[in-house]
């Protein structure tokens, strides 16, 4: 922690909040509920506000992240805000030629796959997301006692996406550095584990009451690949913000068979997708964990009856957790109809009120 770190813990305004205390796998007055992707795509005025401004500078203009963020918080009435952001941010502040385009996604100019490529990858400082720093103090003034997540992507879906050039469907440039040159791959999570924590560490001292970590592509790895060659620069990102004391997150894409080994590097709360249900996730995780999730995100274009009962589904596997906080599996659909999420909300707030 740097010199002007505030105390360990989260803010004193949100720490008693349904969502913190979860976390903490404490008692609860209801199950909390926020949405992945829930500042923006779906959202009317989330078009309408970023309209003709293109992704990445979205994300540094301060005062346009504070809307966005808060946009859900006022619909929906969600128990977190999540900070509107993307995970490639930090690479860009770094001065990694990237663009997010339209349809595809992140797009990298120039692949790092030779180890002279490492050097393109320095140190983040402050000062390179001193809107971020802004943002987030905009940001904490108007939420008061609703907490604000920070997040960042994993070590391993950063390298992704700087080793393919862009989104991949089987990761084979990805697997093949993993494979053939394990040293350079090494190295290359352990850089990134670096400028990842830093990233995290500039959004907790600005305030964030908590943090995630997105691995969205680690799904495609066999569990023996990710204790070998991801979990130990994940465990680094996580060990580097330990001294907060905010509750830390991880969440993966198509992780079923890496629930227990994301926990172990060094997560209090793992999300879990869709595919495995919570009870059984709780058994693969082990004790000590709070879960977050988990119903698929196409169910919310099911009739408001069909949506509930799913939900009711999954909050009865969730009613053995030592914590629980309510999420989809995985991001909000951008064709989504938000009235479906805000009732969605009133449902799991009315039917796990204590």
């Amino acid at each position: 922690m740097s010199a002007n770190t505030r105390p360990p813990g989260p803010p004193t305004q949100t720490y008693d909040s349904a969502f913190l205390k979860a976390c903490r796998r404490e008692p609860v007055p209801h199950t909390p509920v926020w949405f992945m992707r829930q500042a923006g795509r779906s959202l009317p005025e989330y078009l309408k506000v970023r309209e003709g401004v293109p992704m990445l500078e979205s994300c540094m203009r301060p005062e346009l992240v504070t809307e966005i963020t808060l946009q859900p918080v006022r619909r929906h009435k969600v128990d977190a805000a999540i900070y509107f952001s993307d995970i490639v941010v930090p690479l860009k502040a770094i001065g990694v030629d990237l663009d997010i385009k339209p349809g595809v996604g992140p797009v990298v100019a120039e692949p790092i796959r030779r180890r002279e490529d490492l050097a393109r990858l320095r140190d983040l400082t402050p000062d390179d997301v001193a809107y971020v720093t802004e943002a987030i103090g905009a940001l904490t003034g108007e939420l008061g006692a609703t907490p604000l997540i920070g997040f960042a992507g994993a070590p391993f879906t950063l390298a992704s996406y700087l080793v393919e050039g862009g989104p991949s469907r089987n990761h084979e440039n990805t697997k093949a550095l993993m494979y053939g040159d394990p040293g350079l791959w090494a190295d290359l999570l352990d850089r990134l584990a670096d400028i990842t924590a830093a990233f995290l560490k500039v959004q907790i001292e600005a305030g964030a009451s908590a943090v995630q970590l997105f691995d969205s592509w680690v799904g495609a790895l066999a569990p023996d690949d990710y204790r070998r060659s991801v979990m130990p620069a994940s465990a680094k990102v996580f060990d580097a913000v330990a001294g907060y004391g905010v509750p830390r997150i991880h969440f993966g894409v198509g992780t079923g068979e890496l629930l227990g080994l994301m926990g172990e590097a060094g997560a209090d709360v793992v999300g879990v997708d869709w595919r495995v249900p919570l009870d059984e996730a709780a058994r693969r995780v082990g004790p000590g964990k709070a879960l977050q999730g988990n119903l698929d995100p196409a169910v919310l274009f099911a009739p408001r009856e069909a949506v509930e009962e799913q939900a009711g589904r999954m909050l009865d596997a969730a009613a053995g957790l030592e914590g629980h906080v309510f999420n989809l599996g995985h991001g909000v659909l951008p064709t989504t109809n938000p009235d479906a999420l805000t009732r969605l909300v009133e449902y799991v707030h009315t039917r796990t009120a204590r």
